[in-house]
């Protein structure tokens, strides 16, 4: 048994469900849940000394593709939309394997520690042949770093022949996909309170899988009691391609297949009209914005001033590394600040509102209720950050929205995830990072070079 105590914090922005701001008290941890939030100072085996930080819960990314961080800043895709920019970069990821997968896993969630992520979904479909237990390589990846990890099986069934995208090397049979599917969630999947990790099901897009696959992986998912997710309404392309072959729009078709409800989530949702919106809301179907993915590939700007008035689910997201260039929550959340406050003016969310699509509507798109906000009996999931640094002078008047409104650019303080702290003085103590760094650098070369 183990104890933590975050000792007189000048803020804590707990996220709870009455937006409550505690100033100068105390946040108590045993093992790996929250005990106390007050004034009183508990004796605890490791003490931080907070007078002069902000605390907030842990942030959570729903949607990201960390095999990709060995294909970012890749000069030749850096004007491509979507869908030129897949082709292309298909004929890198069908070199992927076990070594590649883990380095590049592994560094991503270690920027997404250093910077107040606490869980992640990663969203994995690409699986060449003979490339290995890739999924395996990701969850030994996310236990080395300390970080809260759902991992999905992903799958593509429909290669170029098939009128796809990807080569025949990365797409695979759905009988093999299934199994697949089964497999991991019984050998990886975790439902217990405070799980360390969990699978979902999340076949890639409509436009790479085919009607059996999407259908039959929600069948499987439901008789598993796992979750559903893909890409949805991500560009104009998409919509022309659902409406070409299948004579409807993708919601539409999604719905058709099952893929509505409340244990689904889309990824980039933007080219919903005003009917689809209420649809969403209806049925509690999910949506994971990437701001900065939907800018960098010119997909368009996801309608979130009117799902959140609608009451969609909506959580926050980083998407991949190759359309992000990064894995920083911290920065998407101000760029989503940003972003609809130039779209929507007086009607978009505020800094807080931000914060919380990155904390609470994070946690409810991945049917967690143990994570997302601060409070006694929830995880001990959450991070701080020194006011006293130059870069946040004269901007500590609202501490709820200051990580929209103001931003913050840099590594955290700390990072404590299931009660461990896992960065320490803005430096990872999970792993060596100069070593990683220079490993992965390496495996990124030999790996380009295929």
């Amino acid at each position: 048994m183990s104890t933590l105590l975050i000792k007189n914090a000048r803020y804590i922005v707990s996220c709870d469900d009455k937006d409550t701001l505690y100033e100068r008290c105390n946040l108590f941890i045993r093992d790996n849940a929250i005990e106390y939030i007050g004034p009183q100072a508990r004796q605890a085996e490791q003490v931080i000394d907070a007078g002069d930080m902000v605390v907030y819960p842990g942030l959570i990314n729903t949607h990201h593709h960390l095999y990709q961080l060995f294909s970012r800043n890749l000069p030749e895709v850096q004007r491509m939309e979507l869908f030129p920019w897949l082709v292309t970069l298909y004929e890198v990821w069908k070199g992927l394997d076990e070594e590649v997968e883990s380095c590049a896993s592994l560094v991503g969630l270690a920027e997404l520690a250093k910077t107040g992520t606490t869980t992640c979904f990663d969203h994995h479909y690409v699986f060449p042949k003979n490339g290995g237990d890739l999924i395996a390589a990701q969850f030994r990846a996310a236990q080395q770093v300390g970080m809260r990890f759902v991992a999905s099986r992903g799958s593509m069934d429909l290669s170029k022949k098939d009128g796809g995208l990807p080569p025949d090397s990365v797409v695979q049979t759905i009988d093999d996909i299934l199994a697949d599917s089964e497999r991991l969630v019984r050998v990886w999947h975790d439902d217990s309170r405070f799980s360390m990790r969990q699978v979902a099901l999340a076949p890639c897009s409509p436009f790479s899988v085919s009607t059996d696959l999407l259908r039959e992986s929600a069948k499987l998912a439901r008789s598993l009691g796992v979750r559903l997710h893909t890409h949805v309404a991500e560009t104009r392309d998409e919509e022309d391609y659902t409406l070409q072959k299948f004579g409807m729009r993708p919601l539409e078709y999604m719905r058709s297949v099952g893929w509505t409800g409340p244990d689904v989530w889309y990824a980039h949702g933007i080219w919903f009209n005003d009917d689809e919106l209420k649809v969403l809301a209806e049925t509690g179907t999910g949506v994971a914005h990437c701001p900065i993915s939907n800018m960098k590939l010119a997909s368009g700007v996801c309608r979130v001033p009117e799902m959140l008035r609608l009451g969609v689910n909506v959580g926050l997201a980083v998407d991949g590394a190759a359309s992000n260039d990064g894995s920083n929550l911290l920065e998407e959340l101000r760029v989503c600040y940003l972003l609809h406050r130039l779209h929507s003016s007086a009607l978009a969310p505020t800094g807080y509102d931000i914060l919380k699509l990155a904390t609470r509507g994070s946690a409810k798109l991945l049917g967690r209720t143990d994570i997302g906000f601060l409070a006694p009996g929830m995880a001990a999931d959450l991070f701080l950050i020194r006011l006293t640094r130059p870069e946040l002078a004269g901007a500590q008047f609202d501490p709820k929205s200051m990580l929209g409104t103001v931003g913050f650019k840099g590594a955290v303080d700390y990072t404590i995830i299931n009660g461990v702290p896992v960065v320490q003085n803005g430096e990872l103590v999970t792993l060596d990072e100069s070593e990683t760094a220079a490993r992965a650098n390496e495996v990124c070369r030999r790996y380009l070079r295929r």
